[in-house]
């Protein structure tokens, strides 16, 4: 049950993540363009991606128990260690925090320097948001079958996505405006340690490590994920400036 929960979470989150940013682009395409060339671009690319979830989610639960939970673990360090390393080095001032204001400022600006359609479909609204839907979601599509591959629970990491995705198109609807004030990092850092600490979870599983209390081994790789990265936040971040004598 708390599996589930937690990659029902995963599942979220990630989506969130990732459609925020979908949404900043395809808001500036809308609002400059006109809405009917990034909409259907966008479910364009949304149901190519329920396509790849739908055949790839029942094809790797028919691999061997362990051989999956080895690579699935693998893939979910490879995006964990990812996410958290980008959250890692916001959070302590290395890199530029992600600005969707700022994002969004500049697609309007491509956009309108684009130029206009004389007649027929907006090609260039149609593709540009077709591409970036496709790019963000098939990071989800992939964190969506791997979370969901392992626990025979596909349907809900992917529940987790479309709870996420209505959410936001609800939010992003109403509002016609880029979500700046969502916490992207920290959403961010919440999806890499979960990520990660499935992964290790499930990789030490895969090469036969029979971690004590199961399931309830996640709690603790959860925390210690939290801690370790906090503390290399710490490490990374300015250093206090000596108070002259």
């Amino acid at each position: 049950m708390t599996g589930n929960l937690l990659v029902f979470l995963g599942a979220a989150l990630a989506s969130a993540v990732e459609m925020v940013e979908t949404l900043t682009i395809v808001l500036a395409l809308g609002v400059t363009r006109g809405w009917r060339a990034p909409l259907q671009g966008a479910a364009a690319a949304l149901i190519v991606l329920v396509v790849l979830v739908a055949l790839l989610g029942p094809a790797l639960e028919a691999v061997p128990i362990d051989v999956l939970r080895l690579v699935v673990g693998s893939l979910l360090l490879v995006f964990g260690l990812q996410w958290l390393r980008k959250a890692i080095l916001r959070a302590s001032g290395l890199e530029a925090a992600h600005d969707e204001e700022e994002a969004f400022a500049a697609e309007v600006a491509a956009a309108r320097a684009a130029g206009r359609p004389r007649e027929g479909l907006d090609r260039y609204a149609l593709v540009i948001s077709f591409k970036s839907t496709l790019l963000e979601g098939l990071e989800v599509a992939f964190i969506v079958i791997t979370l969901g591959a392992n626990q025979g629970a596909t349907g809900i990491a992917a529940a987790g996505a479309v709870v996420a995705f209505v959410v936001v198109v609800i939010i992003g609807a109403l509002v016609r405006h880029p979500l700046s004030r969502v916490p992207e990092n920290t959403l961010k850092f919440a999806v890499g340690v979960m990520l990660t600490s499935f992964g290790t979870f499930w990789a030490g599983e895969g090469v036969g490590i029979d971690w004590p209390g199961a399931e309830a081994s996640l709690a603790a790789l959860i925390a210690l994920t939290v801690a370790w990265s906090l503390i290399f936040t710490r490490l990374l971040g300015p250093k206090p400036q000596a108070v002259p004598a």
